[in-house]
This record gives structure tokens, C-alpha cells and sequence, in this order.
């Protein structure tokens, strides 16, 4: 495996991740979230974010998608980088979520449903962002070759 590739594709996919978590959590859906929480109190953060930790979360899902396209799936193209991530991303958040729900108290079933669909639509999105990153680098080793 490339790690230049690799180091690239998580840098770039993490800035992603972050990006739309804050775009889709930190402000589309805000008001949905919080209006559909379960009986659990006191659970988010809303003042007292851990930002290291958000943002190490991030580059920690960018860098598995990229060693899963880079080692296993070798994709490398935005198509393939939207569709892998969708299906990752689909798979990944509907087992955190449902074993969430079934867990614990904080989101309603709503919630926890919507939350696979954003999830779904952010991973895909970071896919083929990595993907289409993949892709410049692929053809830059080309064209030096």
C-alpha cells in the first residue's frame, strides 16, 4: 500500500468527515436532533465540545475508508468512492445506531433512523472525495512514469 496515498486520502477525507459532521449535525439538523431525543438527559455536549477528539474521529474514519479502498477494494475513482462509501457508510451507522437504540436512551427511533441516512450521505460523500483524491494521485504517478 502507497502511504503517501494513504496519508493523503485520510488527511483530505478527515477535513471531509469534519466539515459535514459540523455542517449537517452542528447546523441542518440541530433542531431535529434535539427534538427527538430519547429520555436520557444531560448526554450531549453542547458547550464543552472535545475538539481534539471530533477531529481525530474524523481523520479515524477518513483513514479506514482509504486503507479499505487502497488495500482491499482498490478503488480509486469518484464513482466507485461514492458508491463504496454509501455502502459502508449505510452498513456502519445502521449497526451503531440500532444497537444504540436498543442500548441506551438518547435518541428516539426517529432519530436514530435519520442518523443512518445522514450517515449514509456523509460517508458517501467522503468516499468519493478520497476516491476522486485517489484517482489525482493514480494520474500523477502516471504521468511522472
Amino acid at each position: 500500500m502507497d502511504i503517501k496515498k494513504f496519508l493523503i486520502g485520510t488527511v483530505v477525507g478527515g477535513i471531509t468527515y469534519f466539515i459535514l459532521g459540523y455542517l449537517f449535525y452542528g447546523l441542518l439538523f440541530v433542531d431535529f436532533f434535539n427534538a427527538n431525543l430519547g429520555s436520557a438527559t444531560g448526554v450531549y455536549k453542547t458547550d464543552e465540545l472535545i475538539w481534539w477528539s471530533l477531529i481525530l474521529g474524523s481523520f479515524a474514519g477518513a483513514g479506514l475508508l482509504t486503507y479499505i479502498f487502497l488495500k482491499w477494494a482498490h478503488i480509486s475513482t469518484f464513482k466507485s468512492g461514492l458508491r463504496a462509501g454509501a455502502a459502508i457508510g449505510f452498513l456502519m451507522t445502521l449497526n451503531w445506531d440500532l444497537i444504540f437504540y436498543a442500548t441506551s436512551n438518547v435518541l428516539n427511533l426517529q432519530a436514530s433512523l435519520a442518523d443512518v441516512v445522514i450517515g449514509t450521505v456523509m460517508t458517501a460523500i467522503v468516499g468519493a472525495v478520497i476516491g476522486a483524491v485517489l484517482h489525482a494521485k493514480s494520474d500523477a504517478g502516471h504521468a511522472e512514469a
